[in-house]
C-alpha cells in the first residue's frame, strides 16, 4: 500500500430507490433513506478515498462506523456521501465522512478501515467457513 496522506478525499452518489428506504427493513418506519443505507454509502466513498493507493491483492474492509443521520431524505432524491482521510496509521485509515441530499447534510461521523491482503483474507474466511462443518 502507497502511503494514504491526510486530507485525501472520496465521494460516493446515489439516487434513494425503493430497496434503500426504511420501511423495507421494517414496516412501522417511515418510507425514507434508512439510515444502514447512508452508513453504506459513507463507507463507499470511504473506499474512494483509498482507492488510488491501494496496491494489486490489496483491499479494504470497514472496522468502525461512527455516525449520526440527522436528516429524512425521499425515494427519487439524490445523495451524496463524501470521506476525508484524517488519519492514516500503517494499514489503518481513519475518515471524516459526510452525506447530503438534495438539500441539506443528512448525516456525519467519522469511519475506519483495514487494508488487507486479499488472498490471506479469502484463505481465512474459508478456513472458518470450512471448521463449521
Amino acid at each position: 500500500m502507497r502511503q494514504v496522506p491526510v486530507g485525501a478525499k472520496g465521494t460516493y452518489e446515489f439516487t434513494v430507490k425503493h430497496e434503500h428506504l426504511a420501511d423495507t427493513m421494517a414496516p412501522s418506519l417511515p418510507p425514507v433513506l434508512a439510515t444502514a443505507m447512508m452508513s453504506l454509502a459513507m463507507e463507499l466513498a470511504a473506499m474512494d478515498a483509498l482507492k488510488p493507493y491501494l496496491e494489486t491483492g490489496e483491499m479494504s474492509v470497514g472496522v468502525v462506523v461512527n455516525v449520526t443521520h440527522t436528516g429524512a431524505t425521499p425515494e427519487g432524491w439524490k445523495v451524496r456521501a463524501e470521506a476525508e482521510v484524517t488519519k492514516a496509521e500503517g494499514r489503518r485509515i481513519e475518515y471524516d465522512v459526510r452525506a447530503y441530499d438534495e438539500k441539506e447534510q443528512v448525516g456525519s461521523g467519522t469511519h475506519s478501515r483495514t487494508v488487507l491482503e486479499r488472498a490471506k483474507f479469502d484463505q481465512r474466511f474459508e478456513a472458518k467457513v470450512k471448521s463449521r462443518n
